[in-house]
């Protein structure tokens, strides 16, 4: 009767193990938009930039030549994708226009997936990027960033995602990052994208991993990411590091499509 007493206990054992695996958390969709109306983007979930970032912040800090728009000939949906448009417009007060949205929501933690297009050529520096919602530990870099896809175009097939905080960023060569090679980046749809938890980023290209942000000490110096992010899609022109190699006039215009963007959390 013992004997069959432990076989029982050690099937019921094994059995909820198996049943507590099969019921682990898996990424739920929270929010998404995948663009598949005519005309503008949709208000409720999008903020359009617009200026230069001046006087505060001339150049949104880069040394960046555009000037954001928010008009439908900068930034629209058509085709069931989301285009924004850089374009050159010579001798006039802001000769380079482009355009960047924000979302109006915030995370903390997930997975965002954006799909995406990139446009090349010297010059071009799209971005998808997240920040935080508030600066919890004080102004860039102390609250963090999470670049989620970098691609200049006078380094084409290249693509990079890097995390920024006081202690690892690019104003002291200590940014984390990782790069991964993409031949294909602008002519054919990608998916960028990130899995952010309580410990670690990891970053994909096509659910390929590529490179992983491991939490150190906790300080809010190497993890701020423990605050609300909101996501950021923009196409810069120069700056300090898209226009390294100057910037080819003949290129304009040029489009970062965006096929959707979605969030999931666990």
């Amino acid at each position: 009767m013992k004997n069959c007493t432990t076989l029982i206990l050690l099937v019921f054992i094994f059995g909820c193990k198996k049943g507590a695996s099969q019921d682990a958390p898996t990424w739920q969709l929270v929010w998404s938009d995948e663009f598949n109306e005519e005309g503008t983007m949709d208000p409720t979930k999008w903020l359009a930039i617009r200026g230069d970032g001046c006087p505060s912040l001339c150049g949104w800090g880069n040394n960046e030549l555009e000037y954001y728009r928010d008009g439908n000939k900068d930034v629209w949906q058509e085709g069931g994708l989301l285009h924004l448009n850089a374009q050159f417009h010579p001798n006039t007060e802001h000769p380079y226009t482009s355009a960047k949205i924000t979302s109006l929501e915030n995370w903390l933690y997930g997975k965002i997936e954006v799909r995406a297009k990139l446009p090349g050529g010297r010059g071009t520096w799209p971005a998808i990027w997240m920040l935080p919602q508030k600066d919890t530990y004080g102004g860039w870099p102390k609250s963090g960033e999470i670049d989620i896809m970098e691609y200049v175009g006078y380094n084409p097939n290249w693509v990079v995602g890097t995390v920024h905080t006081e202690a690892f960023n690019h104003t002291k060569g200590t940014q984390k990052s990782g790069t991964i090679e993409t031949p294909t980046a602008e002519q054919e749809f990608h998916v960028y994208s990130i899995e952010w938890t309580a410990d670690k980023i990891d970053f994909f290209l096509d659910e390929q991993l590529y490179f992983t942000f491991q939490k150190r000490d906790g300080h809010y110096s190497t993890w701020p990411f423990d605050q609300k992010f909101y996501i950021i899609i923009n196409l810069a022109i120069g700056g300090d590091w898209g226009g390294l190699k100057g910037i080819d006039d003949s290129i304009f215009p040029q489009q970062l499509q965006i096929d959707y963007v979605r969030v999931y959390q666990k």
